[in-house]
């Protein structure tokens, strides 16, 4: 069994591969259970995620610990078993935080290749932590962004990032006003931990995208009501209509019905559903993640390294 770092996932993620990689992976069967999740004595939230197809079996274990900001630590550590689909060996150990943030933001950005207007190109990211830091290449691939700001609820942090970004290659700058950075920005990525919105609705520019992916669980929300209130939304997969805050909250209160979603990633890729239908029309896409997405990562780094190996 191979061990696979963080670093040389993501070398081999690079994301004008890995974003076709999911494009082709949402077109394909694969057999995806409902996550399962278990809170651990109230210490941290964990979810195993297994997902296979005829050659491969896999599983992810993720940790979501909020409180570990406060200890310097990372809010989130995962681990990838992969395994032979046919015969149950083990195959590959991968670090599963780099698989997660690669194709959470991937996944993302082949959402906006059917959402976002083709002439996005400014990019506000909503917070400064390991998926932030990555939207903007993500983006990058499928929009032509010229511009990305950075809001985060530590300016500090926002700060550094924007700089980070300036160091690769992007015109980036921290915002310290969130309301006004939303109204100037084509595409607005939420990445955080929050549990009450941070963004509202009547911020938002008409025909802007935005993208909602640190929700994950029903106590969390990025979003207020008003982002969902006559935009046009789609979800990842249908199982975020029961997972995620940013759903439930509206459409217990009626703001939206499940009916008025407009489809998933797979929709969109396959299509079966239509993506974005006028310019001016204001658009979300909200994430909870899947192993699908997990298995088609593994999978690509697996045989990179196969082909890099002796």
């Amino acid at each position: 069994m191979r061990f696979i770092d963080a670093a040389a996932v993501h070398a081999a993620l690079p994301f004008t591969h890995l974003i076709p990689t999911l494009r082709q992976a949402f077109a394909t069967p694969c057999q995806v259970p409902l996550r399962h999740t278990h809170a651990v004595d109230e210490r941290f939230t964990s979810l195993i995620m297994p997902a296979w197809t005829a050659r491969h079996y896999g599983v992810k274990v993720i940790n979501i610990a909020p409180g570990n900001a406060a200890l310097g630590l990372p809010g989130l550590h995962a681990s990838y078993l992969l395994h032979d689909a046919a015969t149950g060996v083990p195959l590959a150990l991968l670090d599963g935080d780099a698989i997660t943030a690669r194709r959470t933001v991937a996944a993302s950005a082949l959402a906006a290749s059917y959402l976002a207007r083709e002439d996005a190109q400014h990019l506000l990211v909503v917070g400064a932590g390991r998926l932030a830091r990555l939207l903007p290449a993500a983006f990058s691939a499928v929009r032509p962004i010229r511009r990305v700001t950075v809001w985060a609820r530590s300016a500090p942090q926002a700060t550094a990032l924007a700089a980070s970004l300036r160091e690769d290659g992007f015109d980036a700058l921290a915002a310290h006003d969130l309301a006004t950075a939303c109204a100037g920005a084509d595409i607005v990525s939420c990445a955080t931990l929050a549990t009450s919105p941070v963004v509202q609705g009547a911020w938002l520019a008409p025909g802007s995208h935005l993208d909602l992916i640190g929700s994950f669980s029903p106590q969390m929300v990025e979003a207020d009501d008003a982002c969902f209130a006559g935009a046009g939304v789609w979800v990842d997969t249908p199982e975020a209509l029961q997972k995620s805050g940013d759903l439930l909250g509206p459409l217990a209160r009626g703001v939206f019905r499940a009916d008025d979603v407009r489809g998933t990633l797979a929709d969109l890729v396959t299509g079966a559903a239509q993506g974005r239908r006028a310019e001016s029309e204001r658009t979300v896409f909200k994430a909870v993640g899947t192993a699908l997405e997990d298995l088609a990562a593994a999978v690509a780094v697996f045989e990179a390294e196969a082909t890099r190996r002796p």
